[in-house]
C-alpha cells in the first residue's frame, strides 16, 4: 500500500468529510485512489483506476474501512494493466463502472466533459483531457464551500508528476494533450494537487502550481512540446495487446454485452 491520508484543509469540517486513501500496484507502477464521503450515514466510496490484480486489496480496504463502494471508474483504456472495475462488479453486484463517453468503451455509466459523479454530498467533476488517448479525462474534486480544500486532480495518464502520457497510440495526439492540460488542468487553483495514473521515479503527488513550473516537457512551448514527444522512441507496451480489448469491456470479455447508460448529474 502506497501512501495513505485524508485532505487538509482550511475548513474543518469539509476535510473531515473525505476520507482519502493512495494506493500502488508495483508491476505497472499504477496508483489507485479510494475517496469516501465519511460524514454521510452510507459512507459511499468510490475508486479511481483499480487493477485488476489489487482487487482483494481494494475490497478488503474498502470493507476494513466500513465504506460503501458504489463507483468503479477508469480515467481512460489503460494499455499497461487491466482494468479491476469487472472484477470488482462480480464481487460487489452493486457497484457502477464508469468511462469516459469518448473513449468508446463499454461500463454502466458512460460520463462526459462538465458532468458530476456524486458520492454522498461530495462530488467529482469531470474535465475531458484528451491527448494520450481519445477518451482521457481528468477528475476534479468539487469546488464550493462544502468541498474538500485544496481540490484534488486525477489527472490519469494526462499529466505525471514531471512528465505526461506518450502520445504514438491509441488516438493520442501531442498538440491535443499540450491544449488539455493548459486549458483544462493548469487552470485549475496553483495549490491543486496533482494525483496521477502512474509513477515511474517515486512520487506520489505534486500540484498545478509546481508542474506549471517544472514539468519538463509541458513547460515548453507546443511546437518543442510536440518535437519532444515524436522523439522519445519508446517501445511498444507490451500488456497492450491484453489490456486494451480488455479494458474496452470492462476488464472481462464476458461483460462485452452489457447495456450500457449515459447518466448527467
Amino acid at each position: 500500500m502506497a501512501a495513505s491520508a485524508y485532505t487538509t484543509s482550511s475548513d474543518s469540517a469539509s476535510s473531515a468529510k473525505l476520507l482519502f486513501r493512495q494506493l500502488f500496484e508495483k508491476e505497472s507502477s499504477t496508483y489507485t485512489y479510494l475517496l469516501a464521503d465519511v460524514a454521510h450515514p452510507d459512507r459511499p466510496a468510490l475508486l479511481i483506476d483499480p487493477v485488476d490484480k489489487m482487487v482483494d486489496r481494494d475490497i478488503s480496504l474498502v470493507e476494513e474501512l466500513g465504506l460503501k463502494l458504489i463507483y468503479a471508474m477508469n480515467t481512460h483504456v489503460h494499455a499497461d494493466h487491466v482494468t479491476g472495475t469487472g472484477l470488482i462488479k462480480t464481487k460487489l453486484p452493486g457497484v457502477k463502472s464508469i468511462i469516459s463517453k469518448a473513449s468508446n468503451s463499454k461500463a454502466d455509466r458512460l460520463i462526459e466533459a462538465g458532468e458530476k459523479i456524486h458520492f454522498g454530498d461530495l462530488f467529482l467533476e469531470v474535465r475531458a483531457t484528451p491527448g494520450h488517448t481519445l477518451g482521457c479525462v481528468t477528475y476534479v474534486t468539487g469546488d464550493g464551500p462544502n468541498q474538500p480544500q485544496p481540490r484534488m486532480a486525477f489527472t490519469g495518464d494526462a499529466l505525471l508528476i514531471r512528465g505526461c502520457g506518450r502520445t504514438d497510440f491509441q488516438g493520442g495526439s501531442s498538440h491535443q494533450l499540450y491544449k488539455s492540460v493548459h486549458s483544462q488542468i493548469f487552470t485549475l487553483p496553483k495549490n491543486t494537487l496533482i494525483y496521477p495514473a502512474h509513477d515511474y521515479k517515486g512520487f506520489s503527488v505534486s500540484t498545478v502550481g509546481e508542474e506549471m513550473l517544472y514539468n519538463p516537457r509541458l513547460t515548453k512551448d507546443e511546437e518543442t512540446f510536440q518535437n519532444i514527444m515524436e522523439n522519445l522512441k519508446l517501445s511498444y507496451p507490451k500488456m497492450i495487446d491484453i489490456a486494451v480489448p480488455a479494458n474496452m469491456v470492462c476488464g472481462l470479455q464476458d461483460l462485452s454485452e452489457r447495456p450500457v447508460e449515459s447518466v448527467s448529474n
